[in-house]
C-alpha cells in the first residue's frame, strides 16, 4: 500500500523499487506480465472512447455499431503510433541504444506507468465530465516520465518531452482518423438516403 501511494506521489524511489526489485526478470514470467498489461491497456483505451462516443452521441446504436472501427483504428492504432513515437524520441532525446532487452523494459515502463488508467472504473459507476480523462492522461504522461527517467538516469527535462511527443502524435493520430471516420458515415448516411 505504501508503495502504492509512492507511486501516486511520484517518487524516483518507489519507481526504482518497482521496476528493478519487484518486477526482477529473474523471476517473473515477463512475456505473459507483457500481454497480460497490454490486454489491459487496450481495454482502458477503448473505454476511454467508448465513454467520450457515448456521452456525445445520444443513440446507444450508433456507439454499439462503432465498438470494431474504436477498438481498431484508435485503440490499436493509436497505441502503435504512440509506442513508435515513444521509441523514435527515446532514441532522439535520450540518445539511449534500444536493443531486444531495453525495448522489453521500456515497453513494461510504459504499461505498468500507465496505472493511473484504472481509476477510469470510477467513470463507469458514478457520473464525471469528460475533463476527467485528459486529467488522467495527464497522470500518466507525468508517471511515465518518471518511470523513463528511473529506466534510462537521463534529465527529466528530457523524458518529459520524449512522453509529450508520443502523447501528442498519439492524440493527433486519433483525431485525425476522428476526423476521416465521421467524413465517411456523413458519406455512407447520404448515399443511404439518396438511394431510398
Amino acid at each position: 500500500m505504501i508503495l502504492m501511494i509512492d507511486l501516486m506521489l511520484h517518487k524516483q524511489k518507489a519507481y526504482r523499487h518497482l521496476l528493478y526489485n519487484v518486477l526482477n526478470q529473474q523471476t517473473l514470467k515477463f512475456e505473459g506480465l507483457h500481454w497480460k498489461l497490454a490486454i489491459i491497456y487496450f481495454i482502458f483505451d477503448a473505454c476511454i472512447h467508448l465513454y467520450v462516443e457515448a456521452r456525445n452521441s445520444s443513440s446507444l446504436v450508433s456507439t454499439c455499431c462503432k465498438v470494431h472501427t474504436y477498438v481498431f483504428m484508435y485503440v490499436v492504432f493509436g497505441n502503435i503510433m504512440f509506442l513508435l513515437t515513444f521509441f523514435i524520441m527515446v532514441k532522439i532525446f535520450l540518445n539511449a541504444s534500444i536493443n531486444i532487452s531495453r525495448f522489453n523494459d521500456l515497453l513494461l515502463t510504459i504499461m505498468i506507468s500507465c496505472y493511473f488508467k484504472i481509476f477510469l472504473i470510477a467513470m463507469m459507476v458514478w457520473e464525471f465530465p469528460t475533463s476527467v480523462i485528459f486529467i488522467i492522461e495527464l497522470f500518466c504522461l507525468s508517471s511515465n516520465a518518471v518511470a523513463l527517467n528511473v529506466m534510462t538516469e537521463s534529465s527529466m527535462s528530457r523524458c518529459v518531452w520524449a512522453c509529450f511527443g508520443a502523447y501528442a502524435v498519439k492524440l493527433f493520430v486519433t483525431q485525425v482518423l476522428d476526423l476521416r471516420f465521421l467524413e465517411q458515415l456523413i458519406k455512407g448516411w447520404i448515399q443511404m438516403s439518396s438511394s431510398s
